[in-house]
């Protein structure tokens, strides 16, 4: 047996066998110089191959469209891809690279391409080495049409399978057989890859970067993958099995919390404090999945996914179907859409020769960026105003470090405001504005920003790391992390109490939401929303009913007055424990010397 540890992406717990999947690598290719006389005819051949390339990337942007694929979200991807084949500059690039070495195009396209992705990988931006999977993928069907060999695709799967492979391209998993497919784990990709964005939508468990699996893993091996964990067993031993086997039958008790029946009744305590669960989604197609899950509605819609491709930024007509299918989903339920939080490691396209800075995630960014870059942000306020007719709209504005940029964003909102008017486009007359408390400077004056905020919701994946000054992706400080540092439930109390007392909402949408482990602690603080991954929803409001109001806010005072994280977890271990059943998380269960932790 083998125990394999990778990145969890998307949740679910699977035993099944192995599916190598090889497919999506560039074949081994000949290298040889072509005769000049032959030339013309070999910069034919690239452009009969980009036809064919671009006619199977079209093929398969349509099946998204019409439902066969995950929606107009994961619809850009393939839209990005068709940019990239479409883009002169690249097509110059292998002509350029034909005419100086005068090889073969099949490995004139795989040298130019092998250039371009060695660069990206090369960047400190996870957006930049994210993208190298989408050029990747477009040189590869150049590469096999230039060969004369049929695309591939995971669509012919006669059994369940759980696909292993070194990565996985966007266009592979619009074109599997889904049903077939009962996890995924790979070698590449994390936690924000269009993988795993696109395994979550569809439901489908994955572990991804997971080191050395396809060469530890042979064709039909026995795996046990808890993408909860992100763990995957090898070849699992009986006792190994045994207990995978009691993971998997408390998974399905779990999954029995989240019953039509529990979905009718609210996420209240056993003395009567009710609390709104709603879901973070990253595309409009999530908006079902969140509706399954019986969530009372978006409590985070991270409009950054239509800007993080290849080409220009969506137009206003663009972004205005895709907030308003969100909107009509939702059916008259709350959607809360953030406002670009680029920048930082979401850099967008158009504006990459801008993102060489040496802190990103200290630098130009989210509402910094918006606000230095007035005509994108109201083409975005432009198409939420018109959407908003569509339903029950809020409006969220990212890392607001202070009241003059609330103020500035809340300006341009009238000015996009007067510009529809004047154009006659109907606007609802009711729109929730709120800030993201997700700086400690906005915690601390968050008196002064409820004054002028409809809401808060606090980001804690962000809270914590610029409070606590820890780089949660190095390996070296991220344990550092800890968001029961009584620094930390500080500012949450503080945030909290200063929303109540100008009587507006305080709601959480970082990943502490969906942790049962946290979610006594976060009602003892006074959370008023809590917004999550949907699969998360049925577990926490099977804890939220099983306690009491009065415990969790006894929980809260003894955790506000802890002395450090290391106290505060042996609390939270204690009380994990008391109310194991109900909350138990699966891989998450706080263990010696360290906090509970969310999944990254």
């Amino acid at each position: 047996m083998k125990k394999l540890k990778g990145i969890p992406a998307a949740p679910g717990a699977v035993l099944g066998k192995a599916f190598l999947y090889a497919e999506n690598e560039v074949p081994e290719l000949a290298k040889y110089t072509v005769a000049p006389k032959a030339r013309n005819a070999e910069r034919k051949r690239l452009a009969a191959a980009i036809d064919a390339a671009s006619a199977e990337l079209r093929s398969l942007k349509a099946r998204s469209e019409a439902g066969a694929g995950a929606g107009a979200g994961y619809s850009a991807i393939l839209g990005a891809q068709l940019l990239m084949l479409d883009d002169p500059e690249f097509q110059a690039a292998v002509l350029t690279r034909f005419e100086e070495t005068g090889f073969n195009m099949e490995w004139v396209v795989y040298d130019t391409v092998r250039g371009i992705m060695s660069r990206m990988a090369a960047s400190t931006l996870p957006a930049f080495r994210e993208r190298a999977a989408d050029i990747h993928d477009v040189a590869r069907r150049i590469i096999r049409a230039l060969l004369g060999q049929k695309p591939c695709s995971l669509e012919g799967l006669d059994e369940d399978v759980i696909v292993v492979a070194r990565d996985i391209l966007p266009s592979e998993l619009f074109s599997m057989q889904r049903s077939r497919v009962k996890a995924i784990v790979t070698e590449q990709g994390g936690a924000t890859s269009h993988a795993a964005i696109i395994a979550k939508a569809f439901g489908i468990p994955a572990v991804l970067g997971a080191q050395g699996a396809a060469s530890a893993i042979a064709a039909g091996d026995p795996l046990a993958v808890d993408a909860d964990a992100g763990t995957v067993l090898v070849r699992p031993s009986a006792k190994a099995l045994a207990a995978f086997r009691e993971v998997l039958r408390e998974a399905k008790r779990r999954a029995a919390g989240g019953s039509k029946a529990l979905r009718k009744l609210p996420a209240e305590t056993k003395d009567g404090m009710t609390v709104t669960l709603e879901a973070n989604i990253g595309v409009p197609s999530d908006a079902a999945r969140a509706l399954d899950a019986g969530a009372e509605g978006i409590g985070l819609y991270r409009s950054e996914f239509l800007f993080i491709r290849p080409g220009a930024v969506p137009s206003e007509d663009e972004q205005t179907a895709a907030y308003r299918a969100v909107l009509e989903a939702m059916q008259g339920r709350p959607v809360t859409i953030r406002t670009l939080d680029a920048g930082g490691d979401k850099v967008l396209p158009e504006f990459e020769n801008d993102a060489d800075e040496k802190n990103p995630l200290l630098g130009w960014r989210a509402i910094r960026f918006s606000l230095a870059r007035p005509a994108i942000f109201k083409t975005q306020l432009r198409a939420l105003l018109r959407a908003s007719v569509a339903g029950n709209l809020r409006i969220l504005f990212p890392l607001v470090s202070g009241i003059e940029e609330l103020e500035q964003a809340l300006a341009l909102l009238d000015e996009a405001r007067a510009e529809c008017r004047a154009k006659r486009q109907r606007v609802s007359g009711s729109i929730d504005i709120g800030v993201m408390i997700e700086v400690p400077s906005a915690a601390l004056a968050a008196d002064v920003l409820a004054g002028r905020a409809d809401f808060f919701s606090i980001g804690t994946n962000d809270l914590v790391q610029y409070t606590l000054a820890v780089d949660r992706g190095n390996s070296r400080v991220g344990a550092l992390a800890q968001p029961c540092h009584p620094g930390i439930l500080r500012l949450l109390k503080m945030t909290v109490d200063a929303a109540h007392a100008k009587g507006i909402r305080a709601a959480m949408c970082g990943e502490l939401a969906g942790d049962p482990a946290y979610t006594g602690l976060l009602l003892g603080l006074g959370i008023d929303s809590f917004s999550m991954d949907a699969q998360a929803i049925p577990r926490v409001k099977a804890m939220v009913r099983s306690l009491r109001a009065e415990d969790c806010r006894a929980l809260a005072a003894c955790a506000l007055a802890g002395r450090g994280w290391q106290e505060n977890a042996a609390l939270l271990r204690a009380w994990a424990r008391k109310h194991e059943r109900p909350a138990a998380a699966r891989g998450r269960r706080p263990g010696k010397g360290s906090a509970p932790a969310p999944r990254a």
